[in-house]
């Protein structure tokens, strides 16, 4: 093992060392890849996104498991479970009114462990939550995301209302774990729980990203006029791209410390 874990830290420490420009670069690249495997592997794309919200799902029971087990709920975020279900809790909504499918079944299943998960932060185990460090404000991202979903939203046959809650839970969605990668920032220190569930996280939206690039590359861009017209369909990719690089950098460190035996992750300063 020594040669493997010697060979990995000196391929971190390379990187590491790398221009911003060069870590971007790679990182594409690597995405790429992934991409290209995942398409040749998995022949059902629509899979990957039942993949995804299986892996968020199974993130969530990491979550429960620590809130029960420890009995404490520090290193968490409220404000990210909060948007979190209020994202989830539209989503259900269009998803009953617009296409009934497996996705409302698991979107259900996962409002209501993450409502539990609330209400474990707010009463239960009120008295380990790091209110001080969860200090980001929310509504810069609500409110934003509230405009945008007025602004451009699908174009579908569906009721205006619907369509615009569809756009909001998709742009929410997009930014819901700013608050937690917040609170890892001002902590500096994650401790295995947290960073298992924020790595489902990470893996559950590169999974949802590629289900819908590979989509777009199947149908030669059909889908996206599938979707509607005007800005609605490149917002959708633009979204979903936008999750995944967020939680990209945080993932990253995540596989360095595991591969590392590290069971405490440590970030670096600005990481997030």
């Amino acid at each position: 093992m020594r040669p493997q874990k010697t060979s990995i830290h000196a391929i971190s420490t390379w990187v590491r060392r790398q221009p911003p420009k060069v870590k971007a670069f790679l990182a594409v690249v690597s995405g790429m890849a992934a991409l290209v495997l995942l398409r040749f592997i998995v022949h059902d794309h629509d899979n990957l996104f039942v993949a995804a919200e299986a892996v968020h799902s199974l993130g969530i029971s990491v979550l429960i498991y620590k809130l029960m087990k420890e009995k404490t709920c520090a290193g968490l975020s409220l404000k990210s479970q909060e948007l979190t279900a209020m994202f989830l809790a539209v989503r259900l909504y269009c998803s009953f009114v617009m296409e009934y499918d497996i996705h409302t079944i698991l979107d259900l299943a996962t409002v209501v462990t993450t409502v539990w998960v609330i209400y474990m932060i707010r009463f239960k185990l009120k008295a380990s939550y790091m209110e001080e460090k969860d200090n980001f404000a929310i509504y810069y991202v609500v409110l934003p995301c509230a405009v945008l979903a007025l602004v451009i939203h699908p174009s579908t046959s569906h009721h205006i209302f619907n369509r615009i809650f569809w756009a909001f839970c998709v742009y929410l969605e997009a930014v819901s774990v700013l608050p937690q990668l917040r609170v890892m920032q001002n902590t500096k220190i994650v401790e295995p729980f947290t960073a298992h569930y924020v790595f489902a996280l990470g893996v559950a939206r590169f999974l949802s990203c590629a289900h819908w690039v590979l989509q777009v590359l199947d149908t030669r861009g059909h889908l996206l006029v599938a979707l509607g017209y005007g800005l609605w369909p490149s917002m959708v990719l633009i979204s979903e791209i936008v999750q995944t690089f967020i939680l990209a950098d945080f993932c990253y460190y995540y596989v360095k410390s595991v591969f590392g035996g590290q069971l405490v992750l440590r970030l670096p300063s600005g990481v997030v």
